[in-house]
């Protein structure tokens, strides 16, 4: 009687976790899309209409030479860039990305509500300088203020970034069989919408900002982000949500720990069957198949080697001493993406500052449409969003069909290949842009503006376009191929952490970039420095962008190299759970003898049927 209670409790156990499973099964999948989507959509409006014009209100509104407001931004883009690895932390540890995206959202939204009022509040911001001479700075306080509210979206945007595409994609099966009979990508069309809300924003929100007032201009984005809010939370019952499997820095310091501590008593066995696997262990981080063993950085298998007393069936095995071949290739993982992720560092440095140099440079041009309407200076940027619109379409629909078939590859090319043509269409853009601030200042020189910086010199803003599409055509390739190659290369345990990688190239290379244009700054002299405080006509911003150009040769060359080394992560696909449980090898390891007299043990594997 005892035991068929005990059964009838196993059946009944087992029933439940089946309905839980159908229910989860329910749960994601398109019908998800429209919240999520709004959400973002939304989020990416708000974000743009705050950032795009924001080097016009530093250096308009309060009043910042052009070094100092250009360094805010890119200093201010760099946290931006860091708080995304935190968030992607907590979402892995504990939070899940539900609840850290929720949150986010309204800690930014309470940095925009913080800004839009300080342009609102005339005390929060210095005496209108028309002029741009001998104009008075924002003070200390002035200047607090505005550094909390970008301080508070940067703590915002870093419970936001690194979740919301990987949380997009856990709604979908990922798999490599899914995404080749798949017939798009999500990740094209994830940029694809976030490019439309850029353009919608780009367009309206900065004609606003230049031609009502920064009140209406901020206050829009602070409101498009309260709908963001409100539509993520609403779709809440639909998603479906996987658990946190715990912290991935503290499995990765297992990992090493547990492999330094045997760096001198275990030899590395040949056969990688004998190495510690423990399915039931790796469940919650490997929904979606274990990885499997591969021989690089073989000293790190240490980790994953029994010795005499670490397995037991009394008591669970010691993490810090004793590691899964999973966890440690969850560690090898990261370690081959990291000098692919590093290459990104310095484009984002040669690039960072160029959106705010661009800008004023097309404030000093003709961009009249028509007698009555000029085109807003930040607003040239929707020739790159249109560039890379267009080119994501053309890509999905005409590129990949067209490269499948010479490569047999379901996406075409791979993501490292996609990076690299990149690389290369972003260099040729820099170039450009030296060639045409040559141009630039030559219709100055000739019509002797050369010393009068609000001038407007006689001379087209849509010279600047070509270096917009440029730039669009290398995004189609650089950011989604970054974007996806971190999210399939990571550990799925660890893709909010691989997603903040992506935006610690942000972080870095804004970073550096501030270093950069600050030692440019500093030490290219007072006469005829390449980028003076006020009157861009004097500078020599063209120096300052050949130099920039060869920077990104230096790094193209490295990218090359590391892409050529670059091995992808093997994945053991299990469709479903009696697969797993019938692919589960239990392996007893048992101590046979010290073959080689120095504490080495040998072991012996044998399967129990």
């Amino acid at each position: 009687m005892e035991l068929d209670n005990k059964t009838r409790a196993t059946d009944d156990g087992k029933q439940e976790e089946e309905k839980r499973e159908d229910d989860s099964r329910k749960l994601g999948g398109v019908q998800t899309m429209p919240f999520i989507l709004a959400n973002e959509i939304c989020d990416r409006f708000a974000t743009t209409g705050f950032h795009a014009n924001m080097i016009t209100y530093l250096t308009q509104e309060l009043n910042l030479p052009l070094v100092q407001a250009s360094n805010t931004l890119t200093n201010f883009a760099g946290t931006s860039g860091f708080t995304p690895l935190i968030g992607a932390l907590i979402a892995d540890s504990f939070a899940g990305r539900f609840w850290t995206i929720a949150i986010g959202s309204i800690i930014y939204e309470l940095g925009l509500v913080s800004i839009t009022i300080s342009a609102l509040l005339p005390s929060l911001r210095p005496p209108p300088c028309p002029s741009q001479v001998n104009c008075k700075e924002a003070s200390i306080s002035q200047l607090w203020v505005f550094y909390i509210s970008l301080l508070l979206t940067s703590l915002g945007s870093g419970g936001i970034r690194p979740c919301v595409v990987v949380f997009a994609a856990d709604q979908f099966d990922m798999d490599k069989s899914s995404v080749a009979s798949r017939g798009w990508n999500l990740f094209n069309w994830y940029y694809f919408s976030m490019g439309m809300a850029t353009l919608t924003a780009l367009t309206f929100v900065v004609y606003i900002q230049d031609n009502v007032g920064w009140g209406w201009g901020l206050g829009l984005p602070t409101i498009a982000m309260v709908l963001s809010i409100v539509a993520f939370v609403v779709g809440s019952p639909l998603y479906h949500k996987l658990k946190p499997g715990g912290s991935p820095l503290v499995r990765l310091a297992q990992v090493i720990v547990a492999a330094f501590k045997k760096r001198r008593v275990v030899v590395v066995p040949d056969d990688p069957k004998l190495l510690y696997t423990n399915r039931e262990l790796d469940a919650a981080i490997s929904v979606e198949g274990r990885l499997v063993h591969t021989n690089q950085f073989r000293w790190l298998d240490k980790a994953a080697i029994p010795r005499d007393g670490e397995l037991s069936d009394s008591k669970a095995a010691n993490l810090w001493r004793l590691a899964t071949v999973h966890r440690v290739e969850e560690l090898k993982s990261i370690i081959r993406v990291l000098p692919i992720w590093a290459a990104g560092i310095l484009l984002v440095t040669s690039s960072s500052h160029q959106g705010s140099f661009t800008i004023l440079q097309a404030r000093t041009m003709d961009r009249h449409l028509s007698p009555s309407f000029q085109i807003p200076p930040a607003s040239l940027s929707i020739f790159g969003i249109l560039t890379m619109l267009t080119g994501l379409v053309l890509y999905e629909r005409l590129f990949v069909p067209f490269a499948r078939r010479f490569t047999g590859n379901p996406l075409g090319i791979t993501c490292l290949q996609r990076m690299g043509i990149g690389y290369v269409v972003n260099i040729l853009a820099t170039m450009v842009s030296s060639f045409v601030e040559i141009k630039r200042k030559s219709v100055a020189a000739t019509h002797h503006l050369l010393d009068d910086p609000k001038a407007i010199i006689p001379i087209t803003v849509f010279w600047l376009v070509p270096q917009f599409c440029l730039h669009g055509v290398a995004e189609v390739f650089i950011s989604v191929g970054h974007l996806e190659f971190l999210y399939d290369q990571s550990p799925e345990s660890m893709r909010s952490t691989a997603a903040a990688l992506y935006w610690m190239t942000t972080s870095v290379g804004n970073y550096i970039g501030t270093l950069l244009v600050t030692l440019v700054h500093n030490y290219t002299g007072k006469e005829r420095n390449w980028l003076p405080d006020r009157n861009l006509n004097r500078g020599r911003l063209e120096y300052y962008y050949w130099l920039v150009s060869g920077i990104q040769v230096i790094n193209l060359v490295y990218y090359i190299i590391c892409a050529s080394l670059y091995t992808y992560k093997p994945l053991e696909e299990v469709k479903d759970k009696e697969e797993a449980e019938i692919a589960e090898d239990k392996i007893v390891y048992e101590r046979l003898n010290d073959v080689n007299g120095n504490g080495v043990v040998e072991l012996a594997r044998s399967d129990v049927v």
